[in-house]
């Protein structure tokens, strides 16, 4: 090597000791770290409803309400998780709210036969 690239290497190697290579690459790790999460903050602030109901739309739901409300009393409202159908073999089942397949009643208790979700009745 010539004088100058090891006068070059000298004084590169008082600068970054182990101590401060670590450092830095500690640094830059944290910085791509902060990077990566940024999307996922920014994501998660934009599914938060951003729109705030005027006094004019309360006014108006609350008429709708009272209108609704007659409704409720001529008709209840059912759950369509608690609705009981037939399969092809006559058994009665009803949909999972977890994943939509089908649950069986087995004694008191509704079990999905293929996520395990259960409620007593």
């Amino acid at each position: 090597m010539s004088d100058h690239t090891q006068e070059l290497m000298k004084k590169l190697e008082q600068r970054v000791n182990r101590r401060t290579f670590l450092k830095g690459s500690a640094l830059a790790g944290a910085a791509i770290i902060g990077i990566a999460a940024l999307p996922a903050l920014t994501f998660a602030q934009s599914q938060q409803p951003q729109d705030q109901p005027k006094a004019d739309d309360k006014d108006a739901k609350k008429d709708d309400k009272s209108d609704q409300g007659a409704d409720k009393k001529d008709k209840p409202e059912e759950d369509e998780f608690k609705v009981t159908h037939k399969d092809n073999n006559g058994r009665d089942y009803r949909v999972c709210p977890q994943c939509g397949y089908n649950m069986y009643k087995q004694d008191r208790t509704w079990t999905c036969e293929n996520c395990g979700y259960s409620y007593t009745e």
